[in-house]
């Protein structure tokens, strides 16, 4: 099962990522003080490129783990496993994490089962300890060792939301797709297009975003527009680079993808 990916970034490799608001400060005082995070906010608003970028910033090994509805805490922890030399103990990405004193950081940690993310609670309190009762040992997390989580609150309802006495372990942060302008420089920063196909493109979402909860369950992403502007930039069509990028990840039915395009059209134009 592959559920983590360890990144080093070098200093000349930081992801790019643009700020809106005091994020990067209140992510390094929490850092400095061994302080887990949490992270709220929309699908494909840059959660995960902010941590990717702080990171590298802070130059931490980074581990992150997809969480899904089937992860265990031995797919957090590690296992025993059966090699040609016997059975031999496997770390999984938390307990790499925090013998590294990397930062590791669940996604979407509201999918996965509670009784998983239990594990996680001598890490964040003032003990800062992993446990591995399978080993009988007990590692205690060095000051580079950091927790991040992230979820969209959207998906929350009672089955699949966290726990109290697991979100009040951590300092949150809220964020949300960004104001015309900054989401338009980002789009310009990760894309490379100019400022008027960017505007253009921010309006279309903005638009797009207007029908959230009344045809749509999601408003486009700005993940979603930086792969319509690559497209783009790329020569591929407007309109289809739109509705390739914006429509159709955005819904399956046939009648609110034509209704979505005529959107586009009256935003974009011919």
């Amino acid at each position: 099962m592959n559920t983590n990916d360890r990144n080093l970034y070098t200093q000349d490799e930081v992801p790019w990522y643009r700020p809106q608001g005091d994020e990067l400060s209140l992510f390094e005082h929490a850092w400095n003080h061994n302080l887990p995070v949490m992270i709220k906010g929309p699908t494909g608003c840059g959660k995960t490129r902010f941590v990717q970028h702080m990171a590298a910033k802070l130059g931490r090994p980074l581990y992150t783990v997809a969480c899904h509805d089937d992860l265990t805490a031995a797919d957090l922890v590690g296992r025993h496993l059966i090699g040609e030399q016997g059975t031999y103990w496997c770390d999984g990405p938390l307990t790499r994490a925090v013998r590294e004193g990397a930062i590791c950081y669940l996604d979407e940690v509201v999918e996965a089962r509670k009784d998983t993310t239990v594990v996680l609670h001598p890490l964040t309190d003032d003990r800062r300890i992993l446990p591995i009762e399978r080993t009988g040992e007990t590692l205690k997390a060095p000051p580079g060792f950091m927790l991040v989580v992230s979820y969209n609150p959207g998906y929350q309802n009672l089955l699949k939301g966290m726990k109290p006495s697991t979100r009040q372990r951590f300092i949150a942060m809220s964020f949300d797709f960004p104001e015309p302008e900054l989401e338009a420089e980002i789009l310009i920063g990760e894309a490379g297009i100019d400022a008027e196909l960017a505007e253009r493109l921010v309006k279309l979402a903005i638009a797009l975003r207007a029908l959230k909860d009344h045809y749509l369950e999601e408003g486009a992403s700005t993940r979603l527009l930086v792969y319509a502007a690559t497209l783009i930039r790329g020569g591929y069509d407007i309109r289809e680079a739109c509705r390739a990028a914006l429509v159709e990840p955005l819904t399956d039915d046939t009648d609110t993808i034509e209704a979505l395009m005529e959107v586009v059209h009256a935003t974009i134009g011919d």
